[in-house]
């Protein structure tokens, strides 16, 4: 069974940082992509960050560039998101998604419903 876990939310002042993981079980990480995702209450859920299968080649949206990185650990089935320079527009339930990489799909997009299998999400609070 595909599962996705994330972990690593939580309460944060403004400024400071946090790390969240995503990981995967029941399936191999190195060939899919995996998006990050976040939906504050009363927004739609938008896409933060992803990165690409093989190449590695990651993409963010405007909102975080400079401030959030992406990496993964193929070694331990797990992607990352390293939150810096935290704000309060920060906040909001974050999930981690996986697709599989697929000859008409190599590089993964910051779009939802690209992606197949989804975590449960972990909360993120940005506030002093």
């Amino acid at each position: 069974q595909l599962q996705l876990v994330e972990s690593g939310g939580g309460l944060v002042q403004p400024g400071g940082s946090l790390r969240l993981s995503c990981a995967a079980s029941g399936f191999t990480l190195d060939y899919y992509h995996i998006g990050w995702f976040r939906q504050a209450p009363g927004k739609e859920r938008e896409g933060v960050s992803c990165i690409s299968s093989i190449s590695g080649r990651t993409g963010y949206a405007d909102s975080v560039k400079g401030r959030f990185t992406i990496s993964r650990d193929n070694a331990k089935n797990t992607v990352y998101l390293q939150m810096n320079a935290m704000k309060p527009e920060d906040t909001a339930v974050y999930y981690c998604a996986a697709v599989r990489r697929t000859l008409s799909r190599r590089l993964c997009v910051l779009a939802h419903d690209n992606y197949d299998y989804w975590g449960q999400g972990t909360q993120v609070t940005v506030s002093s």
